[in-house]
């Protein structure tokens, strides 16, 4: 998979996701396999602003290439404006946003709601585009409604104005995340354009995503929920991918030392008081469907502190072992 000057590792990327993709997690899901993990959404307005929490967003220490960094906005100006300040902080690819289904987002006509106005997406995609010098990529659905998709027409609008790769998510702004994701649109798409298309939503096991490969002919696939308390799952699907077979799932050691080394991450990038926050939906993710894990997300919501959260998860992964550890009885 080629985006721009960048050949990445495999075909498998880390979509971004408000409040998750964060650089611990980045970092965590580029170790496990993914080929290259996208920034959170970044409103342009707050980045041209510099909040603190945009700040902290733009942090990529540590990240290997490429640094893709994901902006929204309605605004031509503001989002080229927001392009040039994201590469004059280490961004290395744009990706713009055009995918949100979020009420928050598209009430202020960002996001999906963009689709419904495609000369505004020309537009803001050429803005981009001739605001920066690395490469522009695109974040969208297959339309606005079931009765108004229309990606074949904005992703050749994205190709004439220079971008140089498309990630879609195969829902309608109206869908949400509810019912199944269509592929027959992606498909539609790959084959309509000469630039790389990335296929997203609900690939969530390696035999799913090399159906959705081969069903679509995209050029590589983009993760999102499905590595959410499942980092692991890049490692899986690029074996898979790779050899046909398949990996066994982690074991109870290599959970609790990952989660342990994931949740100090979060400590050191926001503070003890609300890195011990952040760190909550990741315990909650991490431990779902594991033998004790509602009392566990119990006390966890509780716990206050670094200490109180690490003493939590030691205690609940020993009893994991423990359990694991002991005869079968016939």
């Amino acid at each position: 998979m080629q985006v721009g000057p960048y050949c990445l590792k495999n075909a498998l990327i880390l979509a971004p996701m408000a409040g998750v993709t964060d650089r611990p997690f980045r970092l965590l899901c580029r170790r496990l396999g993914a080929g290259m993990a996208v920034s959170e959404m970044v409103s342009s307005h707050t980045l041209v602003s510099g909040s603190r929490k945009t700040r902290r967003r733009m942090d990529h220490r540590g990240e290997s290439e490429p640094r893709a960094v994901q902006i929204a906005g309605a605004d031509p100006g503001m989002m080229a404006e927001a392009a040039r300040y994201s590469v004059e902080h280490g961004a290395q690819i744009i990706d713009i946003n055009m995918g949100c289904p979020a009420k928050k987002v598209c009430r202020a006509m960002a996001g999906s709601a963009l689709l419904r106005d495609e000369a505004l997406v020309g537009a803001i995609l050429k803005a981009v585009v001739g605001a920066v010098d690395v490469p522009v990529t695109l974040k969208m659905r297959t339309g606005w409604d079931p009765a108004h998709r229309n990606a074949r027409r904005i992703a050749r609008i994205a190709e004439e104005a220079g971008v140089v790769a498309l990630a879609i998510h195969g829902r309608t702004r109206a869908c949400g995340f509810g019912g199944e994701a269509e592929f027959e649109t992606i498909a539609a798409v790959k084959a309509s354009v000469g630039i790389p298309v990335i296929a997203n939503g609900d690939i969530g096991t390696p035999a799913k995503a090399r159906k959705v490969l081969e069903y679509t002919g995209a050029d590589a696939l983009m993760i999102g929920r499905a590595a959410q308390g499942n980092p692991w799952i890049f490692r899986e699907m690029d074996h898979h991918l790779r050899t046909g077979g398949d990996l066994a799932p982690p074991g109870i050691r290599e959970v609790r030392d990952t989660l342990l080394a994931h949740t100090s991450q979060l400590y050191a990038l926001y503070g003890e008081y609300l890195g011990v926050r952040v760190a909550r939906k990741h315990l909650f993710w991490y431990t779902k469907g594991r033998p004790g894990g509602s009392e566990f997300r119990q006390a966890v919501n509780r716990a206050e502190t670094r200490d109180q959260q690490e003493g939590l998860i030691c205690d609940l992964f020993e009893g994991l072992e423990a359990g694991a550890e002991q005869p079968r009885v016939a």
